[in-house]
């Protein structure tokens, strides 16, 4: 995605951010990930259904190609994107960054919290109005998680922004992606290939798309 380029002409390694527990309680690597679960197969992430979940595949219109996966849940939803990264370093720190500067050329706001991931972004995004009326924000909070050759961006605006109640069922979903990096060499920041889910079998949980 090209709000990821152009950090810089040097770059400079940060650690990697992602809660202690990660390789145990998620977001997962796909090595990490139990085999046997009914993961709903996206390409570059894996989902798990859940009750009251729908999915939405969100395209870019010239390629056509899908660029992230939309989540709807608890009157919530949670964007996410799964990107390559380097094996020993972190992207999060210079990504949230760059996000906290294009909110405030978009005339923006933004405060770095520390969350429940690590730090996070907490936005108040500008909406464009309708002619002849003031316009108004919403507010949406960025997370990130640095995984082994991977970094997965999510996005939480709703309820989850706002209630705890919410925000712990959408964390609890975020924790529970895998992200499939594959073996397939890509530079860093480049987004790892998403795909439409396969057709369910006869029997199976229909998934919304």
């Amino acid at each position: 995605m090209s709000e990821f380029e152009g950090i810089g002409d040097v770059p400079v390694e940060h650690p990697k951010s992602a809660p202690e527990d990660r390789a145990i309680e998620g977001p997962l690597d796909d090595g990490e990930a139990n085999p046997v679960r009914p993961y709903v197969d996206l390409g570059g992430v894996k989902i798990l259904p859940r009750e009251g979940l729908h999915l939405r595949l969100e395209i870019e219109e010239e390629s056509k190609r899908v660029v992230a996966i939309g989540l709807d849940y608890v009157n919530s939803t949670l964007q996410v994107q799964p990107f390559a990264a380097p094996r020993s370093s972190g992207l999060w720190h210079e990504i949230r960054e760059q996000i906290a500067e294009q909110i405030a050329r978009q005339g923006g706001t933004t405060t770095l919290r520390e969350g429940s991931f690590g730090p996070e972004l907490l936005a108040q995004i500008p909406v464009a109005a309708a002619s002849g009326t003031a316009g108004s924000t919403r507010l949406a909070r960025f997370i990130g998680v640095d995984g082994p050759r991977w970094f997965l961006r999510g996005v939480i605006a709703g309820e989850a922004a706002v209630n705890p109640d919410a925000a712990a069922a959408v964390e609890d979903l975020f924790r529970s992606i895998v992200v499939v990096r594959g073996t397939t060499p890509m530079p860093p920041r480049d987004l790892i290939p998403l795909r439409m889910p396969p057709a369910p079998a006869s029997g199976d949980q229909p998934v919304v798309v």
